[in-house]
């Protein structure tokens, strides 16, 4: 073989050597990279939310934002969609490889990027088609054009799954759909980067299942999505690439087709320790019977004569943690409700026994005199006054604790607020910050704080860490656990079935408005609840 054979094979080998190298190590190039978040820093009053953070997103992959709550995840993609304007950070967004300096929401929609965030931007009380095109109608001088809108709609529906009439009010389908609303809402405006922020935290397993496979069809289509997620088998699921977030900063950036990627290496990351048992461990002091809830019905509050909750007793001892599982629209939130002061239904017939004694309870004033506290699912609209500050949300179930003729003793109640918050450790810049600025999880513990501080008996818990990260939840169960310790009876309702197994001393299977099953901790398992459920899905069919 000639010198020059040999030199020109040389060249073509380290020319293909080049390419490969440029190929995997990643390409710094906008084709490549449909986003760069360079340096951002974030600061709020006496915050620092981000702190020099890089983000890169390739084109048409699903990228996952994982981190505790308070990491910085939601901070950063308002930053990026202008809900945070440009001016109000440092560093420097390229979408696209250009500069970009968004001044508010319209500006990154005209760019092709769309964020979803966990509180849904529809308005209830119009219809499917007119939520899709809000913002972007279909109209010709200023008229709206209602048969574009309507064929139009339809066409979107489709391509998102949903098969509903699109003149359909959105008051009347459920979170899943109206998260697909959300998201035709979104291609309506030839979305190129969709931001969803926990876009499954109020979904149930189908829902959820069937959101994940529409992203997975929408990348087919070269739609670049960015997942913010706690939970994080569905992280593993979708996600070609994962950025973890701890402090606001970036921990590390996973790939799918290079890493050795688990939950508990993303765990490890997220909270900065091995969280190798994700329950607390608890040896229970369980003692008499304190309440009871006998041959319970409610019926619908506007439906008539359809009865929501058939007939359940149950009873819950002192020390006891008892769960309550079910799958979605099993009866589980409605039963909590009607037995807390009757804060669902009506005709509600049946006996709450509380230490032997028959109460009558028919609002919620009365269940807190009589030492019961629900806390529920949704903390946001139901739970918290999220424009009023952390002291005010603790004291607000029990001010009579600190009044006198009448008048709150403010200084009482910044030393109650200060009390609590160090004892759920509690991450707030003071007991004066609004509780809307703080993370999900410390939005949480102030909520659990407000009950605690109404000095409750029975403590009901509906879902009390949806919606938070395992870090957050741990410390949570350290606070259930301790409220059990102390001989507090403790009602736990979740849908996840590993946290009713790994906190619960026994549970109750509800199925269609019903129990359908009761297992001690030794019994119960994913296979024996399942079991109830089927068992009684068959004998009803």
């Amino acid at each position: 073989m000639s010198v020059r054979l040999v030199n020109m094979m040389h060249s073509f080998l380290s020319f293909i050597g080049h390419i490969n190298k440029k190929w995997y190590i990643g390409v710094d190039k906008a084709v490549e990279y449909i986003l760069e978040m360079r340096n951002i820093t974030k600061v709020f009053p006496g915050v620092k939310a981000l702190d020099n953070v890089n983000l890169k997103v390739r084109k048409g992959e699903i990228h996952a934002l994982v981190g505790e709550n308070g990491a910085g995840k939601s901070t950063l993609m308002n930053v990026l969609s202008g809900v945070y304007p440009h001016g109000t950070y440092t560093g420097t967004i390229l979408f696209e490889g250009k500069e970009c300096s968004f001044k508010g929401i319209k500006d990154s929609e005209k760019a092709g990027i769309a964020i979803i965030h966990q509180e849904l931007a529809l308005i209830p009380s119009l219809s499917i088609g007119e939520n899709i095109f809000l913002g972007n109608e279909r109209a010709k001088k200023g008229i709206i054009d209602w048969n574009q809108t309507h064929v139009q709609a339809i066409r979107l529906m489709q391509k998102v799954g949903l098969k509903e009439n699109p003149a359909t009010l959105v008051k009347d389908i459920g979170v899943g759909k109206q998260q697909l609303v959300e998201i035709a809402k979104a291609l309506a405006k030839n979305v190129k980067l969709l931001i969803l922020d926990e876009p499954t935290a109020a979904l149930n397993e189908e829902d959820a299942e069937n959101l994940l496979n529409l992203l997975l069809e929408l990348k087919k289509e070269g739609i670049t999505s960015i997942l913010i997620s706690h939970k994080l088998h569905e992280v593993l699921k979708v996600a070609d690439s994962i950025t973890i977030l701890r402090d606001g900063r970036v921990v590390e950036t996973l790939d799918k087709h290079r890493d050795d990627i688990s939950e508990d290496r993303i765990i490890k990351a997220m909270v900065g320790r091995e969280l190798t048992n994700r329950f607390p461990k608890r040896t229970p002091k369980i003692g008499e019977v304190i309440f009871e809830v006998k041959n319970w019905t409610v019926y619908h509050p506007l439906i008539e004569g359809r009865k929501v909750i058939k007939d359940v007793s149950i009873k819950v001892r002192r020390g006891e943690i008892v769960g309550i599982y079910g799958l979605m629209g099993s009866g589980r939130t409605e039963f909590a409700m009607s037995v807390f002061g009757k804060s669902y239904g009506k005709n509600i017939r049946g006996k709450i026994i509380k230490n032997g004694k028959e109460l009558t309870i028919n609002n919620v004033r009365h269940a807190i005199e009589n030492g019961l506290a629900y806390v529920t699912e949704d903390r946001k609209s139901a739970g918290l006054i999220l424009i009023d500050d952390v002291k005010r949300n603790i004291s607000l179930a029990n001010l009579g604790h600190i009044s006198k003729k009448m008048i709150i003793d403010e200084n009482k109640e910044i030393y109650v607020a200060e009390e609590y918050r160090q004892k759920l450790n509690i991450k707030c810049s003071s007991v004066l910050q609004k509780t809307g600025n703080l993370s999900g999880g410390n939005q949480q513990k102030v909520l659990l704080s407000k009950w605690i501080f109404a000095k409750p008996d029975i403590l009901i818990l509906d879902e009390p860490t949806r919606g938070i990260d395992v870090g957050a939840k741990y410390e949570i169960y350290k606070i259930i656990n301790s409220l059990a310790d102390e001989g507090k009876a403790v009602i736990f309702i979740s849908s996840e079935l590993p946290e009713i197994l790994g906190m619960c001393d026994r549970v109750y299977v509800m199925n269609e408005g019903r129990i359908v099953g009761e297992l001690s901790r030794e019994e119960a398992s994913q296979e024996s609840i399942m079991r109830c459920i089927m068992q009684s899905i068959k004998e009803v069919v």
